[in-house]
């Protein structure tokens, strides 16, 4: 194994081990030494990979969309000559993997969601993560015949967050809906937006 294969691979589980102890304890757990003691590293090892904690932070956004990305899948969404039934199918089961399988990252979102609203450098890191998503979407729906792509896609982006923070961290934590449930929300949602029923 290479020198640099070495330090990525350091730098990812650190980055992970931090967005672990995000969901746990929240930002007030997340330090370098406890990021060492929960990878089982020397003391030291985090603050080598990111010195400050807004290194750490940092590292833990670009980590967190990495493997959002790939548990919601974007590189294998349908396009619009699928058909939107294949879109809307793609979509549903990216928000029900969310909801399933990445209940830990949703959460340790959220955190990194609120420390951003008081770190300006930290935001702009959060945001470029997020511009993965929401230029996907606006494609999408743009493709789908959306009149008013932008607005539509923060439509479903609101939706979709609203429908995680209620079921990973609201009222609705001990009721995820099915696959089934989402995908008919997001077809009436479509929809109402499009005017038509999506074909």
């Amino acid at each position: 194994m290479s020198e640099r294969t070495t330090t990525g691979a350091r730098a990812d589980l650190v980055a992970d081990t931090a967005l672990a102890l995000l969901a746990e304890r929240g930002m007030r757990g997340l330090t370098h030494r406890a990021v060492d003691e929960a990878a089982g590293l020397p003391q030291g090892s985090t603050s080598n990979v990111a010195r400050t904690r807004q290194a750490l932070l940092e590292l833990a956004v670009r980590r967190l969309a990495d493997r959002e990305e790939r548990v919601l899948a974007l590189h294998e969404l349908p396009g619009p000559d699928d058909g939107a039934d294949a879109v809307l199918d793609a979509l549903a089961l990216a928000g029900h993997r969310a909801l399933t399988l990445n209940r830990e990252l949703t959460l340790a979102r959220y955190e990194l969601a609120l420390e951003a609203t008081r770190r300006p450098e930290l935001r702009a890191h959060f945001d470029a993560a997020g511009a993965r998503f929401r230029d996907r979407l606006t494609a999408l729906v743009t493709a789908l015949g959306s009149t008013s792509p932008a607005r539509h896609a923060l439509t479903l982006t609101a939706w979709a967050d609203g429908l995680l923070f209620s079921c990973v961290a609201g009222s609705y934590h001990a009721d995820v809906p099915s696959l089934s449930d989402i995908r008919a929300d997001l077809r009436e949602i479509v929809e109402g937006m499009l005017g038509t029923r999506p074909s």
